[in-house]
């Protein structure tokens, strides 16, 4: 296990990174909201959703595979239910920085996906979000953080 802080700066320190779960009608959606702090953020980042070809007016990919030359980490921002399928994705393509989105509900936490991904190898971020840490942070991110909305582990 290593601190989350450390986690945190490794997973955000990476350049191309993809979000799962990214909704073709955004609103106020939690993976959309991660996908567009990214990308103004100035990573090279890739939304995932296996119903759309494009979200957010970028292109779309169905899966993780799909995204030419691949990806440094995965933001799992789905339900729950399909974190562990994404956790075995990422683990047969080799991706071994996973952060899955925890908000104010209940977010995409997995218990049989953290231990899987764990298991292999991958380190893994269950809950919080990265609008909470790092150059990817805003104001009320980093209150919810403070006050511990998102369940953010201490350690990893």
């Amino acid at each position: 296990m290593i601190p989350v802080k450390q986690a945190t700066a490794d997973f955000l320190a990476q350049h191309r990174i993809a979000v799962t779960g990214v909704s073709r009608a955004p609103k106020d959606h939690g993976a959309n909201v991660v996908y567009k702090r990214l990308r103004e953020r100035g990573y090279e980042v890739f939304p995932i959703n296996p119903n759309a070809d494009e979200v957010e007016g970028d292109r779309a990919f169905h899966d993780l595979k799909s995204v030419p030359d691949g990806v440094d980490g995965v933001v799992i921002a789905t339900s729950p239910a399909h974190a562990e399928e994404t956790m075995r994705e990422c683990v047969d393509l080799g991706i071994d920085r996973v952060w899955m989105h925890r908000g104010p509900g209940a977010g995409s936490v997995s218990a049989e996906a953290t231990r899987y991904g764990r298991e292999h190898g991958v380190t893994v971020i269950d809950g919080g979000c990265p609008c909470m840490v790092g150059p990817t942070a805003d104001t009320g991110h980093k209150i919810m953080h403070f006050l511990g909305v998102g369940h953010m582990p201490k350690q990893v």
